[in-house]
């Protein structure tokens, strides 16, 4: 097997990136730690906004139907690139070979359902008090999209967002991870396969920017960049949040998500088992929707949890090209130091800790861990923060509505479910008195969400929408309007004002 470095300069060249450079990001693979090769930063934000900016009024002209043939053109060049780019993604993030493919199927079916939407983009026909009248709504292009992603999710994230940005005429500025700007380098140069054979899209449509937070704070500070969707930390979200609706920009914001899960009673223990495990394990506990609380209640509690505790020291860790292998690294050695602090102080707090050993075989600079699956006396401490990396903790309940003021007790409000094979508690889960998240399941874990519905999480999760359903509105902006196909003037409310 080659080395990740040789393999993705490999990958690189096939994918038609130009050689790297000697200076500016240092790209790393997570597999062995070392680096790969650097990435220039962008020295002139602005003007890559000026250009994006001076393409949005000739995209916002172009129809919704056409611009949908764009998006159709990069759904053909990322099937014919799945293979490759998916294995950039194993390189560089760390994922296994079914979750860096199953990454780039994603995208695929972003563009798939952006390309339908291009023809569906409705406003309402609203009824009008005044006779000889007609109201209606109309959406129309917002501006240019700022799109910053995270390590995690290193190329998904930036096309749920730029397949329906582009549809609805809005130009993009795509700012990656300094963790991952391999990857967005080679998404750039697919992009740029399409837009060849797309033909006319105005220069500057889809822009990709490179660097470290100065890079980031000029498209959040940027008056001419309309929308920032933002994917990263609540800490981050703190400070991008007010910046962007300073200026009044539309933000869509995806941060942190520390997602819980209960398993009743009534539960098919063997299908919770299977979810529980991929939702906590999967990623490496690095994805947004990790499951990293887990309820049991007590009549199963004694059966269930070392039947988990057992599935949590079996799992293949190792290199995640490898078959069979279930659990790579994690991202960096800040990663692995913050689970090991979150464990250390989980066992000073009285908690029985099951795995979360760090694995030194691997080489020096390299960070691979055992899951942890920790069982803890009460909900306090490290169970109350998201933790990147994969930590289980695992509580008793007996009464149902106890347990979901538990679950909702956290800051952040992104994923989660319930086992239960109870009609009552599982709509109990589903009301309003339920789950507080954006994302509430019933018999499957809170990860791997479709890109049919509308992604993102309440409280401190931002907010946000992304993906499905009716997210496109976010990327638009609404007029509402009147026409008069009458002689008369009534006005609404029974107002008289006459003048003459």
């Amino acid at each position: 097997m080659q080395t990740p470095k040789n393999e993705a300069l490999s990958i690189l060249t096939s994918l038609g990136v130009p050689p790297l450079g000697s200076s500016g990001l240092a790209a790393h693979s997570p597999i062995d730690g070392k680096l790969i090769g650097h990435v220039a930063e962008t020295s002139d934000v602005g003007a890559v906004i000026g250009r994006a900016h001076a393409a949005f009024k000739t995209w916002r002209l172009v129809p919704a139907p056409r611009r949908g043939e764009l998006v159709r053109l990069l759904g053909e060049e990322l099937r014919a690139a799945k293979d490759d780019l998916g294995r950039l993604v194993t390189l560089e993030a760390g994922k296994i070979t079914s979750e860096g493919l199953g990454e780039v199927q994603e995208m695929i079916d972003i563009c798939d359902f952006a390309v339908g939407l291009s023809r569906q983009l409705y406003g309402l026909t609203i009824a009008t008090e005044r006779p000889g009248h007609r109201m209606m709504e109309t959406w129309h292009p917002a501006g240019v999209c700022g799109i910053i992603t995270a390590f995690n999710f290193p190329v998904a994230v930036w096309a749920w967002n730029a397949a329906l940005a582009l549809v609805c005429g809005d130009p993009v500025i795509w700012k990656p991870s300094e963790k991952t700007p391999l990857t967005a380098l080679a998404t750039h140069a697919i992009m740029q396969r399409a837009l060849k054979r797309f033909g006319d899209a105005p220069e500057g449509l889809v822009e990709l920017v490179q660097g470290g937070r100065a890079v980031g704070e000029a498209l959040v500070d940027d008056p001419r960049v309309a929308i920032l969707s933002a994917t990263g930390s609540t800490r981050m979200g703190r400070e991008v949040g007010p910046r962007v609706a300073a200026r009044f920009a539309k933000p869509i914001l995806e941060l942190g998500g520390n997602n819980a899960a209960i398993v009743a009673a009534s539960a098919d223990l063997d299908l919770a088992l299977r979810a529980i495990a991929f939702a906590a394990i999967g990623t490496a506990g690095q994805r947004c929707t990790t499951l990293r609380r887990l309820f049991v209640h007590e009549s199963v509690a004694d059966a269930f949890i070392p039947k988990l505790a057992k599935v949590y020291a079996s799992v293949a860790i190792g290199d995640p090209r490898k078959q069979g292998t279930l659990v790579g690294p994690l991202i960096d050695r800040g990663a692995l130091d913050g689970m090991q602090k979150a464990l250390d102080e989980a066992r000073a707090m009285g908690a029985t800790v099951h795995g979360g050993g760090v694995h030194d075989d691997f080489g020096a600079v390299a960070s691979y861990v055992t899951p942890a699956l920790v069982e803890m006396p009460k909900h306090d401490g490290p169970v109350l923060r998201e933790t990147f990396a994969p930590i289980l903790y695992v509580l008793r309940y007996s009464d149902l509505d106890a347990a979901i003021e538990l679950h909702n007790s956290v800051p952040q409000g992104l994923a989660s479910s319930i086992f239960t094979t109870d009609l009552r508690e599982a709509e109990r889960f589903m009301s309003a008195a339920g789950s507080d998240c954006g994302i509430v399941n019933v018999n499957i874990g809170p990860s791997g969400a479709e890109i049919g519905g509308a992604f993102g999480g309440e409280k401190e999760t931002g907010g946000g929408r992304e993906s499905g359903s009716d997210a496109w509105r976010g990327y638009m902006r609404r007029a509402t309007n009147t026409i008069n196909y009458s002689n008369a003037l009534p006005l609404a409310q029974g107002v008289t004002f006459d003048v003459g």
